[in-house]
């Protein structure tokens, strides 16, 4: 079965914590603390595998963790970070926030993308020794890695489409002006699969075709496979809207032209102004009055209008050449771009979890997993952005919780991996 859609977890490795530990030797006095940091997780990593052209294998497994960074040894060891796991998808898969909707990463080029990084490791005792503290007994804990869940969607690099209703005659041009070679039969939905050709037009000179399986009225509001099919279409510089000439099938290729216009305008209002050249097929079939009927009216329409018989490949070579040429003047295949991650305005909820713990005069915020998204977007160098943050320990009521377990003005407050004295 064909998958071009897919909904998986992914949990980056924590990173490994701090350690505590003093140097011991004989004949040294006073060694000192010497724990080592903790090593980073593991990364999630996506990249393009060419042998893949379905999602089919996240059907299987849709939990995917990284490993954590090794704890802090004694001797200022510092922990091994752990290896980065790097998941394998066909090109042009979409990464989405499969809350949101947010576009993480479109994997179409030969770049690495990180989808959910792994947590810094934690600092050993060594960092906090100062001249009035000069027996650290404790360290930092890891940081955990980033945990989402994530829609990957399945959009072809094509440069040309071919769309129309079942049985018109895709297979059959695409097989003929390429070098795919797709299943061919006059029944319906004999191409379950898009197929994607080449079309060579000399040395150093090609394009992508991409045969949509046949698309239904109603496709637009997910009737059918229509959704699933419509996809690959987005990214499409060039339409190829095949019809049959002759109405085999009882229908009026007019009508049909019109029906598949409708449903790509439900889908998506750029597809409804994307280029598209008419390509009537079957024209053994009918009258020459009724192929310059057809002509007539979709000329009249301002739609370039080619005849051909794909079986034979009669008129084909003509339409390909004009398609390389028109290909020469569209802007290239549509990239998506990541969007940023929203910043959230932690001053709106007042309530937010957190944990004191005061250990060798320093006053640690533990159990706040959701300030590490606020550190993320603090830069200690910016003074607007330092009041932003101290707004934040004001709102969600940390710094009364600090004053109450017996602060006082100069001592060090420790959040995760930043520390600062603190002042009334």
């Amino acid at each position: 079965m064909f998958v071009d859609i897919a909904k998986i977890h992914l949990k980056a490795g924590n990173g490994g914590n701090g350690a505590v530990s003093f140097h011991r030797e004989k004949y040294v006095a006073a060694g000192g603390p010497d724990g080592g940091d903790g090593g980073r997780g593991g990364d999630i990593i996506f990249k393009v595998d060419d042998n893949l052209s379905t999602l089919a294998d996240f059907r299987y497994k849709r939990k995917y963790c990284a490993e954590n960074g090794q704890n802090g040894g004694a001797s200022r060891c510092t922990g091994k970070s752990a290896p980065d796991l790097v998941i394998s998808v066909p090109r042009g898969t979409v990464v989405k926030d499969a809350e949101t909707g947010r576009i993480i990463a479109d994997v179409s080029d030969d770049e690495k993308y990180v989808i959910a990084k792994g947590g810094n490791g934690g600092w050993g005792n060594i960092h906090f020794a100062t001249s009035t503290r000069q027996v650290p007994r404790f360290a930092k804990n890891g940081n955990p890695g980033e945990e989402l869940d994530i829609t990957l969607e399945l959009k072809l690099l094509a440069d040309v489409g071919l769309i129309g209703f079942p049985n018109v005659g895709k297979s059959t041009l695409v097989s003929v002006v390429s070098e795919a070679k797709p299943k061919i039969a006059n029944y319906h939905f004999t191409t379950l699969t898009p197929v994607l050709g080449v079309v060579r037009m000399g040395e150093g000179s090609s394009f992508v075709m991409a045969d949509i399986p046949g698309l239904i009225e109603g496709a637009g509001e997910g009737v059918g496979l229509g959704l699933e099919f419509l996809r690959h279409v987005e990214r499409c510089r060039l339409l190829l809207h095949i019809i049959d000439a002759s109405g085999s099938e009882g229908r009026d290729p007019v009508e049909d032209f019109n029906t598949i216009n409708r449903e790509l305008a439900v889908f998506s209002d750029q597809l409804k102004t994307r280029p598209q050249i008419v390509v009537a097929n079957k024209c053994d079939l009918c009258e020459e009055k009724d192929i310059e009927r057809l002509r007539e009216y979709f000329e009249s329409k301002g739609y370039k209008f080619f005849p051909v018989m794909a079986a034979i490949a009669e008129g084909t070579q003509e339409l390909i050449n004009y398609v390389a040429a028109e290909l020469q003047k569209l802007p290239p295949i549509v990239k998506y771009e990541a969007e940023p991650k929203p910043r959230v305005d932690y001053t709106v909820k007042k309530s937010r979890t957190f944990n004191i713990r005061k250990c060798d005069g320093v006053f640690f915020i533990e159990d706040a997993p959701w300030l590490l998204d606020v550190m993320n977007t603090v830069n200690p160098d910016d003074y607007e952005s330092l009041q932003y943050f101290e707004r934040i320990l004001r709102s969600t009521g940390i710094i009364d919780a600090l004053r109450k377990a017996g602060i006082s003005e100069g001592d060090t407050v420790s959040v995760y991996d930043v520390e600062f004295d603190f002042v009334d």
